[in-house]
This record gives structure tokens, sequence and C-alpha cells, in this order.
């Protein structure tokens, strides 16, 4: 092969010069500046090389995304992990709850018979007489209130998973159960005297409780009214809300005949006559005005409110001292097997309400509690807690006084007998007083949006006739 042929085709074999003068394999160019030709086809095959390794290197706008999708993907697992954590602690504290409710049952029927080292504390009086049976379901449930207060206090304007008090409130029981075992030690320590003190103010915060109850139970009453009927459009989902509204009103209706035949079947009986024919006015009263042209609301939430009415009339006659002449079920002070049973069942019932209570902070105005404002048409970011802590926690001690009150059934000077509970007279106006309540909210939940779009026409009407007044 010539020598000008080799140097083209054969990089390794260029020669260089320094010094511009004419020699074989390179050529002067117009810059006077002397290249081989082999170093030009090098330069034509080395471009697009170094080309080709720029493109396989990531760019520098690919590296931070990566990363910030890689971080994006772990908060989301921390967040699930850290709500996953809060949704068993509620349960973990309504645990904590139904035990400290079997304590007060057990220190008010069987504390003064087997606890006997309280003889040696001072304030518990002779022979133990004053921490056991009402005083003692006192002192109990005023060390299940400073618990839960304590909560109350350190969790309240929590807003994100990670701040320290989300923490605190899912995590750190061995801490937490050394302040329960104080909380619940106090009050055995305290002067008679201040415990009364305690049964006053348990009075009031019983009643919040319920109110509290009332207004969780209207807002899941109307939830459900608006998830079974929500539009015409859906006709299945409306036949099938008719008939579970058919459903309740003929189960409330046959609750009013049972009661009738068990609880007023003499004329002496006046009083239990009295609250079953009222609480059957109440429902044709709501009924009427669920099927008002001006409301118009349908008939399923009303059908759930009457029966949920019609309930608590028979709780609140169950709760009438037994007798033969107006109860069927007489007076016994055995405790059969259906009288314990009861007794569990309405133990259960009271955690229930007041775990579900807790929970439902969208049915209340977030900015009385917390600065986190808990409504359902919130749209709620990965890192919010699932629900207000703080609110959760105040439940939880108003509901350690409404425990205190059913088990003395409202009255701090006897001692209600044993395996009964929200026994008396009191608890019996308590019920009934309950009941019309709920009905007075529910029937102004009713009729309040007509009230007030009737002030907007009115307003808006004044204005205009005003303004018409003072054109010429």
């Amino acid at each position: 092969m010539p020598l000008f042929l080799q140097g083209f085709f054969s990089p390794f074999n260029c020669m260089d010069t320094a010094r511009g003068t004419a020699s074989v394999g390179f050529v002067l160019p117009r810059n006077n500046k002397p290249q081989t030709l082999c170093q030009e086809r090098m330069d034509q095959y080395a471009r697009p090389a170094e080309a080709g390794a720029v493109n396989t290197r990531p760019s520098s706008s690919e590296v931070p995304q990566r990363e910030v999708n890689g971080r994006l993907e772990q908060n989301r697992i921390d967040y699930s992990r850290e709500k996953k954590k809060t949704l068993q602690a509620r349960y973990i504290y309504g645990i904590i709850f139904l035990i400290i409710n079997l304590k007060a049952w057990f220190f008010r029927d069987y504390g003064q018979k087997v606890l006997s080292h309280f003889y040696n504390i001072k304030a518990c009086g002779i022979d133990g007489q004053d921490c056991c049976h009402t005083l003692g379901v006192l002192r109990v449930s005023l060390g299940c209130f400073i618990f839960f207060s304590v909560m109350f206090f350190t969790t309240i304007k929590t807003r994100k998973l990670y701040e320290a008090r989300s923490s605190w409130h899912s995590e750190w029981w061995a801490l937490k159960l050394v302040l329960l075992i104080v909380s619940m030690a106090v009050p055995f320590f305290l002067h008679s005297k201040y415990i009364q003190i305690y049964g006053e103010f348990a009075r009031v915060g019983a009643g919040v409780f319920l109110v509290l109850q009332l207004v969780s139970v209207i807002e899941f009453i109307t939830w459900w009214n608006s998830y079974w009927m929500p539009d015409e459009q859906k006709k299945q989902s409306c036949s099938l809300g008719l008939f579970m509204s058919t459903v309740f009103y003929v189960a409330s209706v046959c609750g009013i005949v049972v009661m009738y035949a068990f609880y007023g079947r003499k004329i002496e009986c006046s009083l239990n006559i009295f609250f079953i024919t009222w609480t059957a006015i109440l429902l044709i009263v709501m009924m009427a005005m669920s099927l008002h042209s001006k409301v118009n609301r349908g008939l399923l939430s009303s059908g759930i409110m009457a029966s949920y009415l019609v309930f608590l009339c028979w709780s609140a006659i169950r709760s009438e001292p037994t007798s033969d002449s107006c109860n069927k079920e007489k007076a016994n002070g055995n405790s059969d097997w259906t009288t314990i049973l009861s007794f569990l069942f309405a133990i259960g019932a009271i955690v229930m309400a007041t775990f579900s209570t807790g929970i439902d902070s969208q049915s209340f105005p977030g900015k009385l509690l917390s600065s986190v404002e808990f409504r359902k048409d919130n749209v709620q970011e990965e890192d919010d807690i699932p629900y207000d802590y703080g609110f959760f926690h105040l439940v939880f001690a108003f509901g350690a006084m409404y425990f205190g009150m059913l088990f003395i059934s409202w009255n701090l000077n006897n001692s209600a007998r044993k395996w009964s509970i929200d026994v008396g007279w009191a608890s019996t106006w308590v019920k009934i007083v309950n009941e019309w309540f709920a009905a007075t909210i529910y029937s102004w939940k009713l009729i309040s949006p007509t009230v007030r779009q009737t002030k907007v026409m009115d307003h808006e009407d004044s204005v205009r006739q005003s303004v018409n007044v003072a054109l010429p």
C-alpha cells in the first residue's frame, strides 16, 4: 500500500510536524496549521463516540428527580406506618377504658370484702367504706378522668403525624402505664368531701357527654340517609332506602305496642303511659315534618331517629325501680343470668358509645378544640393525623364521668344494688330528657334550612323595597 494511503487508514502511523513542511500523510489547511489526514479522520470518529458516551450518562435533572420520587415514596410508607399506629392506639385506649369500667364495678360490689388493705388508708375511713360502693366508683371515675385529661392537654392542637405529640399518643406505652397507675392511685388518698365535689361536677360532665353522643348519632343518621338516598337517578339505592325506612318505622311501631303491653297495662302506670304516648306523638311529628313539601327530607332519617327514640324510652322505663304493678319483670334480689348478661351488655354499650363518639371529630367544629378543622368536606394531606387526638381524649374524659354516674344511678348518696347499672328514678328522668332533647335537635336540623332560606328571602325583599323607595 502506498505511504500516503497508510497514513490515511492507519492513524497510529501518522507523523505530525510542527514545521509546516509538506510531507506524506498530512495537509496544510488554510490557517497554515499543519494537520495530518489521519488526525482529521480520527477527529471524525472521535466526535460521534464522545457524543455516544455523553448520552449514556444520566442528566443532571434526572438524578434529583429520581431522588425526590424516592423520598416521596419513603415518606408515604412512613406516613402509612404512623397512621396504622394511631389507628391501633385508639383500640388500646378503648380496652383501657373497658378495664377501668370493670374496676369501677368491682369496687362497687366487692371492694369492701376483697380489698382489706383499704383499711390502712386514712382517706378510706372506717373499714374502708369511703373507698367502696358509691365513693369507690367515684374515685375510680376520677382516676380515669385525670388520665384522659392529661392525655387531652398533651395532645391538643396536634396536626401532623411527625410531631412529637403524635408519637406520644400512639407510642410510649410503658410511660403511659405509669401515668395511668399514678392517676388511678391519687383519688384514693383524697378526702371523701373532695370526691363528693367531683361527683357534682361529674353530673355536668356526664350531661355534656350525652349531648356529644346525641350530635354524633344525629350526624350518623344524616350521613346514612344521604348515602342510601343520594339522588333520583340511583333507583336501586332509593328503593333500598325506602325499604330500610319502612323497616325502621315498623320496628318503631312494634316497640310502642310492646311497651304498652309490658309497662302500661294498668291505669296506675300513668307515668309510663305518658312516656310511651309522648314518644308516639314525637314519631308522628317527625314523620310529618320530613314529608312536608318545604322540608322534603325523606323517611329514612326520620325512621332511624324514631327507632332511636323508642329505644331511649324503653331504656328509661327499664331504669325504673321494678314493681309488680307496672313492670312484668318482678324485683329479684338474686343475680340470675339475664341480669348478668344485661349488665355486661350495658358496659359494652358504654365503651362503644364513648369510642364511637371519640373518633367522630368530623361531626363537630374542628376550630373548637384543635387547629385542624376535621370536616367531611376537607381534603386531608398525607401527613395529617387521621382523627383529632385532643377531642378523642376529651370525650373519654367525659365518658369517665358518664360511667361513674351510671354505676351509681346518678345518686351520690345511695349505692346501687349488685349487678345493676343505671337503675333508679334519677336515671329514668335523665334518659327521658335525653330522648326529648334528641327529638328537639333532630327537628331543628330538619327545619333549619327552610327557616334560614325564609330569612334570606325576607332580607332580600326588604333590601329591594328600600332600593325602589330610594329611586326617584
